[in-house]
């Protein structure tokens, strides 16, 4: 869990001049943020929890602006960067 966080920020810093530090980017970054609650959602939807898996999106959903199905496919090294009001469906692969 913590090396993908690793992972996930380190991916941030590559592709965004204006991140500073790794407290910045978890706090402060609504789309590292809406990525790792798409990662608790999808993961409840792959064990048949949907209806906790489409709630905990919407959850993100209302905190990040970012709406993320929980069945979307998103692969490694994704980066959101001003992603207010983005949507990204059941049937996406990323």
């Amino acid at each position: 869990m913590f090396k993908r966080l690793k992972h996930d920020i380190d991916v941030i810093f590559e592709r965004d001049p204006a991140a500073r530090g790794a407290l910045e980017v978890i706090f402060c970054c609504p789309g590292f943020q809406a990525l790792q609650i798409y990662r608790l959602s999808n993961w409840l939807w792959r064990k048949k929890f949907y209806f906790l898996g489409r709630f905990t999106s919407h959850l993100g959903r209302f905190l990040t602006a970012i709406e993320i199905h929980p069945g979307a496919t998103i692969g490694e090294r994704f980066f959101i960067d001003h992603g207010f009001g983005t949507v990204i469906g059941e049937t996406a692969i990323i």
